[in-house]
This record gives C-alpha cells, sequence and structure tokens, in this order.
C-alpha cells in the first residue's frame, strides 16, 4: 500500500506543473538545439570537423551575417534615405573617402599579413574585434550623420578584407583526407552565402526598429566571431614550410635575380595558368563591382517595368546571390576537372549575356546577367583555386592565395569607380560592362587553352 502511494505519489509529481513547464521549456528550445545540431552536423561532415575546417566554415558564416548587418546599415544610410541625385553624390563620397583609400590599402594587406603566418588565429580575431567596435562607432554616426561614419566605414572594410585574405591563407592548412581546396572553399563559401541570405531580412527587420540596431546586431555577431576565431586548430598558426609568393609569369623570374644561392628561398613565379586565370577572375571582379554600382542608381530611376525600384533592386540582389549559390555548387561538383576550360567556359559565357543585355535591353535580361555574373564569378574563383592548389608549391601556397585575393579585392572597388561615375543610360552601362569583361577574356583565353591543353605539366620551380 505504501509502495503504492509512493508511485502514485511521483506520478503525480512526474505529471505535475513544474513537469508541463520542463516539457514545455524543451519544445521551445528544440528549434533553436535542432538547428544548430543540423548545422554543426552539416559543417562537420566528411572530416571537417577533424581536420578544423568545420570550425572555420562555422567563423565564416559568422563573418558573412556580421558583414550584411553593416552593409544594411549604410546603405539605408549613404542610399535609400535621400532622393536618388543626392544620393549619388553620397555614394561618390563614400567611395572617395573609403574605397579610393582602401585601393592604396588593399596591395599592402596581403604582404603584411604574409609577413605575420604565425599569428592568423589572433589576426581573424582582431578583423572581428575591430569590426565590433566600429559597428558601435557607426551606430552612432548614422544617426548623427556625422563625417566619421567615413572614417568608420573604411576601417570595417579594411578589417572585412584582411579577415578574407587570412581565410584563405588558412584554408589549405585545414583540408580534410580527400579534400580537394577546390571543395573546402566551395563548403566555406557557400556556408557564407546562407548566412548572409539568413541575416540579410533580419537586419531590414532590425533597421525598420531603427538604423542603430543592425549595427548593434553586428556588433553582437562579431564578438561571437572573435571568441570562435581563437577555437581553430593551432596548426593555423604554423608557418612550417612557407615562403612569400610573387605572381609573375614571366620565365626570366626562374633564374635571373637569384642565380646565386639564397638564403631564403622563395618561389620566383607562379606560372602563367595561374597568372592568366587571376587575369580573368580580375575582369569578373571589375564587372560584379560595376554592375552593384551602376545597377543600383539606374533601377531607381529606371525600375524594372511593372516593378517599384525597391523591387527591382531585390530582384536583381536575388537573382545575382542565387547565381553565386549555384555556381559554388557546382564548383563543388566539378572539383578541379579542367580548371583552365572552366574559366574560359564561364567568362565567355557572362561576355554573352553582357552583350545580349547591351543589345537588348529589358527587365529579364538584366536579371539574368546578375545571375550569371554571379555564377561565373563564384565558379572562376574556385577554379583559380583549383589552378594555386595544382601549379604553386606548397611552401608558397598560402602566400599565392593572400596577394591573389588582395587583387580581387582592388578590380572590384575599380569596377565599383566606374559604374558610379557612368550616366544612367542601361545601353551604355551594359555596354562597358561587355566591355570590361571581354578585355579580360580576350587577353586570357590564349593562355589558358595553351595551358589546358598541356595538362597543368609546366609547373614553375623553386629557386
Amino acid at each position: 500500500m505504501a509502495a503504492a502511494r509512493t508511485e502514485f505519489k511521483g506520478g503525480s509529481r512526474g505529471r505535475g506543473p513544474g513537469s508541463r513547464f520542463r516539457a514545455v521549456g524543451r519544445a521551445l528550445r528544440l528549434p533553436v538545439t535542432g538547428t544548430a545540431r543540423g548545422i554543426r552536423k552539416a559543417t562537420h561532415a566528411h572530416g571537417a570537423g577533424e581536420s578544423g575546417l568545420g570550425k572555420l566554415i562555422e567563423l565564416h558564416g559568422v563573418n558573412g551575417a556580421g558583414d550584411v548587418m553593416i552593409t544594411v546599415a549604410l546603405a539605408s544610410t549613404v542610399f535609400f534615405s535621400v532622393p536618388t541625385d543626392e544620393a549619388r553624390g553620397r555614394v561618390a563620397l563614400y567611395l572617395a573617402i573609403t574605397m579610393a583609400p582602401f585601393t592604396l590599402l588593399a596591395p599592402v594587406i596581403g604582404p603584411l599579413l604574409d609577413r605575420l603566418p604565425h599569428g592568423r588565429r589572433a589576426a581573424m580575431a582582431v578583423a572581428m574585434g575591430a569590426r565590433a567596435l566600429l559597428a558601435l562607432v557607426l551606430s552612432g554616426a548614422v544617426v548623427s550623420g556625422s563625417i566619421g561614419m567615413y572614417p568608420a566605414a573604411l576601417g570595417v572594410l579594411v578589417a572585412s578584407k584582411a579577415y578574407g585574405v587570412v581565410r584563405s591563407a588558412v584554408v589549405p592548412r585545414l583540408l580534410p583526407p580527400g579534400f580537394s581546396l577546390v571543395k573546402a572553399n566551395s563548403r566555406v563559401t557557400l556556408c557564407g552565402l546562407l548566412a548572409t541570405g539568413v541575416a540579410a531580412p533580419v537586419a531590414a527587420g532590425l533597421q525598420q526598429v531603427g538604423p542603430r540596431w543592425p549595427l548593434y546586431g553586428a556588433f553582437v555577431i562579431f564578438i561571437a566571431g572573435t571568441v570562435l576565431s581563437f577555437t581553430l586548430p593551432p596548426k593555423v598558426d604554423s608557418a612550417r614550410g612557407e615562403d612569400r609568393a610573387l605572381l609573375a609569369a614571366d620565365e626570366r623570374h626562374l633564374h635571373g635575380p637569384h642565380r646565386r644561392p639564397v638564403k631564403r628561398p622563395g618561389l620566383r613565379t607562379v606560372g602563367p595558368a595561374v597568372t592568366h586565370a587571376l587575369a580573368a577572375n580580375a575582369a569578373i571582379r571589375c564587372l560584379t563591382g560595376f554592375l552593384i554600382f551602376f545597377l543600383a542608381f539606374l533601377l531607381r530611376v529606371h525600375p524594372l517595368s511593372g516593378q517599384s525600384a525597391a523591387v527591382s533592386l531585390g530582384i536583381v540582389g536575388v537573382a545575382a546571390g542565387a547565381g553565386n549559390a549555384l555556381g559554388t555548387a557546382v564548383g563543388a561538383w566539378l572539383r578541379s576537372r579542367a580548371p583552365e576550360v572552366i574559366i574560359v567556359t564561364v567568362v565567355a559565357v557572362v561576355l554573352g549575356a553582357a552583350v545580349t543585355a547591351a543589345v537588348f535591353f529589358s527587365t529579364v535580361l538584366v536579371a539574368c546577367l546578375a545571375a550569371v555574373a554571379g555564377f561565373a564569378q563564384a565558379l572562376a574563383k574556385l577554379s583559380l583555386d583549383a589552378l594555386i592548389q595544382r601549379d604553386v608549391p606548397e611552401q608558397v601556397r598560402t602566400s599565392a592565395f593572400a596577394r591573389s585575393e588582395t587583387l580581387l579585392q582592388v578590380s572590384w572597388v575599380l569596377g565599383g569607380a566606374v559604374g558610379i561615375v557612368l550616366p544612367l543610360s542601361g545601353t551604355l552601362g551594359l555596354s562597358v560592362a561587355a566591355a570590361i569583361i571581354a578585355a579580360g577574356w580576350l587577353t586570357t583565353v590564349r593562355g589558358l587553352i595553351d595551358s589546358a591543353r598541356r595538362g597543368g605539366r609546366a609547373r614553375p620551380r623553386v629557386a
């Protein structure tokens, strides 16, 4: 009888209010914990968890989410909050104060970080922490409209690109067994795109609350990124066997400058395949920078047929993002098969899309060009990664990644500068876009095809 009473009491206790509250709490936590477990399972799959690549993938997602928070806050302040004519002047001022100095600083970022191979985790943490503090500075500047917004934005830009350079140098150190560099980079990039897509509407919602709130969100995200940077494996900071790379394809650099033995051997050339691929990628980056700024103003004045300016910009932005994600997925599937042919093909495709959009300017063709440009940028960059993995010796591979990434960022800035100064004529602007990509394709197609025919056998040597 006592046992029965005890059992009854225990059963009553299990069905009491406390038990129900715990059950409700578990039910409320399930979407969050279940999502977190799903993300962790995806990022750590196929050995990425053991090698440390999974943590880098998650860190890059945090980076993308924080960057889009700041982008939404600045775009709303500089671009959307004023009439088109005034917005163009403010964006031009933004370019002059932030992008122009960045064009001078960007070539220094790669070589400077290349001299700090033992502190990569600290460098990534500093890049995250700096953006967290600058987000707080910007939160005051966007409300007051003070000139301090511009140097703070420049600091965010420099820190973001410094993170990108270090991240490119870190990936080869974290490859799981059997992983190609293209597949690893595609996973990292795809996670960043997904995080950006999730964070963008959240940032837009915070913007409706107040102009400061997306920047407060960025502060929290970048603080988390600062902590996550130090969770990367210690081998990230190892520089064993590394040296600096010179981005040159001239065969005379193989032996000319250093015929005598040197104390610190280094790569004298990364080979013609890599430099031609880098030039083609620079043309695509220049095109995407141009399209972002040119179409932003063109669609404010001349929206897509039957759509408002905001919807028009949204359509083009979604098309570009979808194309970029598709290119990343296709790159992971293709792995490193004939990267020279892939680059030649995608640049030819985006050239055809630009010419078609310039001749038959229409709503559908503008969206298609944005999607094709995003696709080409993602796939061409992954193919460049494959060429660096194939043709650049391991001891200078991280240096080659750092320097190539810096050059691509400078190309994007230059393309944006061209887009901001052109008259708002769709046919004229897309003709310039076609000319940009044509210059890159015509100057690299022969070298890339010759390299593909040789099968990458003619590889550079270390002095």
